[in-house]
């Protein structure tokens, strides 16, 4: 079924800002705080959640409460760059959660990874016993975050208002 086209008006737009602040806001409070009554705005959020603009609701969790105090940016090229290597890699990746994201890119690397592990012991050995064995890595190279300035998993709305 073709997903429906939702309307960014001013409700549904201020419904994304306060659901990617808190997705465990109540419809009674993202209702009060819209304007409309809790129907309409229900059916606001699952247009949004229908059409594939609200993928899911996930807790978000500190890092430094699992351990996890190492968080690195992976620039990986590609021996070449033809479709079954890209394939290859990305398939791999997909495979190891301390992977939480990966990026194809344009410039001097083909891809940029973040990595998030408990010490340099377990980088050290992602890098030996996975990345380094995938069939087609030529050049792995490693930026270690020393602070975390801003993080925000909440997207921009702006646009949204003004087009």
């Amino acid at each position: 079924m073709p997903r429906k086209t939702p309307s960014f008006d001013a409700a549904s737009i201020r419904i994304l800002d306060l659901l990617q602040q808190n997705a465990e806001i109540s419809t009674a409070e993202l209702a009060e705080a819209t304007g409309l009554s809790a129907s309409p705005c229900w059916r606001r959020v699952n247009e949004l959640k229908e059409s594939g603009v609200i993928k899911g609701s996930v807790a978000l969790v500190d890092a430094f409460a699992l351990g996890l105090a190492v968080n690195v940016f992976v620039h990986v090229s590609l021996k070449q760059q033809d479709r079954a290597s890209l394939d290859v890699f990305s398939t791999a990746i997909k495979t190891k959660p301390e992977i939480v994201e990966c990026y194809l890119m344009t410039g001097e690397s083909d891809y940029m990874l973040r990595v998030v592990v408990e010490d340099l012991m377990k980088y050290q050995a992602l890098v030996v016993d996975f990345l380094t064995t995938i069939p087609g890595v030529s050049s792995i190279r490693s930026s270690f975050a020393l602070s975390q300035i801003k993080y925000t998993t909440a997207l921009p709305t702006e646009h949204l208002r003004n087009g």
